[in-house]
């Protein structure tokens, strides 16, 4: 049953007594009954245009699971049903201070532990792309971040905030066409944001155009005191400058650059189309003058694995705050006596507050960190995340200035700028579908490397004919992934401005 909590938020005003440059309130009103981005829309008017403002006139969307004190914060769990935070988060404000449009929140999966949306009270967005389809080949929007993509790809706003723990914004902006960008851990704030995995998770952006994305996150990315993992001051400018000599030793981003392909990136799994139509972007990418190199991330098999050890461990420790006295939604049970035990009362408020997901990785992090299995899952999956951190830093020509030893590889025959790859292995699931254990969790096997090594990685489209009339899935968005050394952030984003310029010649 959809939870339409956009209803109790825009009642008392018709949503089109509120316009932005494009009037976005009254295309949510048309457009979001059938796509479920949107679980709450902001009543507040526009500000006037600004022309000091970089972000003036830009209507943006933020994932439920980042901080507003206007909205409420659900992260689409019945634990949170009726939050609201008392504060904003630090992009939330950064952005109001730019002059943007907080338009909204967008629907999520459950704290962010999902890769298709389908994990959520206020039930589950579909795809916007090839809305013309029947109920019955409704495909999924990606997660968690799927609100923001579908926002996006809807047209229902200009950019849109998404967190990204292991490919949370990639994966849905391969899925809706639209570009996504998962930036360098520690430049664009966590405070405000509520914790899934912290050693994994970032904020970031989602919009149909590179140059959107870039434009919010120069404004978004700066220290900030609160967030003990923000990055300092000297390595972002160290790591900046680096990339900058990069960019300008060529009239062309395209020309010389060293693109490497890793190997590992195309399993048995993925798809044939998405195979052949990243092939053809990378004849393109030689055609401009790009370098081609293969390269080999061996322990990129073990990353998943890794991956979910490491977040459900993560997850455990965060979500033990909700018991339903000190944070979250207390439910009473008929059997609540002055005798009940404190304990009877924390599972009460779980079982209830918690859905069937989150449940599941919590007891799977609380396994991998009791005393048993430490050694064995939690320490193993950390030896594993170092060692997926050196084969980036062996592959690329950039020293990785946030790491111990930043040190740079005497063979820069064998190194690379970016690397390519597909953002998924498939196109996006049918929602019929999206159930199965097995597609959700192989989903992220591509994204999640770049998460364990806290890199930049943006998911660009390649535009395909869309056929209304068929029924294959030839005409849903395929995304393509670039990922750049630690700190790169502009220069993976000038790559993907390029990639997007083949696309339209």
């Amino acid at each position: 049953m959809r939870l339409n909590v956009a209803r109790k938020w825009t009642k008392s005003l018709p949503l089109r007594h509120y316009s932005t440059r494009c009037d976005y309130r009254q295309v949510i009103s048309e457009k979001n009954p059938s796509v479920n981005a949107f679980v709450n829309v902001s009543q507040r008017p526009s500000l006037p245009p600004s022309e000091d403002l970089p972000l003036s006139g830009l209507a943006i969307a933020i994932k439920d699971n980042i901080a507003t004190k206007s909205l409420p914060t659900t992260c689409s769990s019945s634990m949170l049903r009726d939050f609201v935070s008392p504060f904003d988060a630090t992009v939330v404000k950064l952005l109001e201070e730019s002059g943007a449009d907080i338009i909204g929140k967008t629907n999520c999966d459950e704290f962010g532990m999902g890769s298709l949306n389908v994990n959520t009270i206020h039930g589950p967005v579909k795809n916007p792309c090839n809305a013309s389809r029947s109920q019955s080949e409704e495909r999924s929007a990606g997660g968690s971040s799927g609100g923001s993509a579908a926002a996006v790809a809807a047209g229902m706003c200009d950019a849109a905030l998404g967190t990204d723990t292991g490919g949370s914004i990639r994966l849905p902006a391969s899925y809706c066409g639209v570009t996504g960008l998962k930036p360098s851990y520690g430049l664009i704030s966590r405070w405000g944001v509520v914790s899934y995995a912290d050693s994994l998770d970032c904020v970031g952006i989602l919009a149909s155009r590179a140059d959107t994305v870039k434009r919010v996150f120069d404004s978004i990315a700066q220290h900030d005191n609160l967030d003990p993992t923000s990055a300092p001051l000297e390595i972002r400018s160290l790591a900046s400058e680096h990339a900058s000599s990069l960019l300008k030793s060529s009239s062309s981003i395209l020309k010389d650059l060293r693109i490497g392909i890793p190997q590992e990136y195309f399993p048995e799994e993925i798809s044939s189309e998405i195979v052949d139509h990243v092939r053809n972007v990378i004849a393109q990418l030689k055609s401009r003058g790009a370098i081609i190199v293969p390269v080999s991330l061996p322990t990129t098999e073990y990353a998943l694995s890794s991956y979910y050890v490491l977040a459900t461990a993560e997850a455990s420790s965060n979500l033990a705050r909700y018991d339903g006295v000190q944070y979250g939604t207390y439910v009473k049970s008929g059997l609540d006596t002055d005798k009940t035990k404190t304990a009877q009362i924390y599972a009460q408020s779980r079982t209830v507050g918690f859905g069937h997901e989150v449940q599941k990785r919590i007891l799977l992090g609380t396994y991998a960190l009791s005393a048993d299995a430490f050694d064995n899952y939690f320490l193993q999956a950390q030896r594993i995340r170092q060692l997926i951190k050196d084969d980036f830093n062996r592959v690329f020509r950039i020293p990785n200035y946030f790491s111990d030893s930043p040190s740079q590889s005497e063979d820069l025959a064998g190194t690379v700028d970016v690397l390519l790859h597909p953002s998924a292995i498939r196109t996006a699931p049918l929602l019929e579908d999206a159930r199965s254990d097995l597609s959700s969790y192989v989903q992220d096997v591509l994204t999640v490397p770049a998460s364990l090594g806290g890199l930049p990685a943006l998911s660009v489209p390649i535009p395909r004919p869309v056929e209304p009339n068929s029924t294959n899935s030839d005409s849903w968005p395929i995304g393509i992934s670039i990922v750049g050394q630690w700190g790169t952030d502009d220069m993976v984003l000038s790559v993907g401005k390029a990639l997007e310029g083949l696309n339209e010649n």
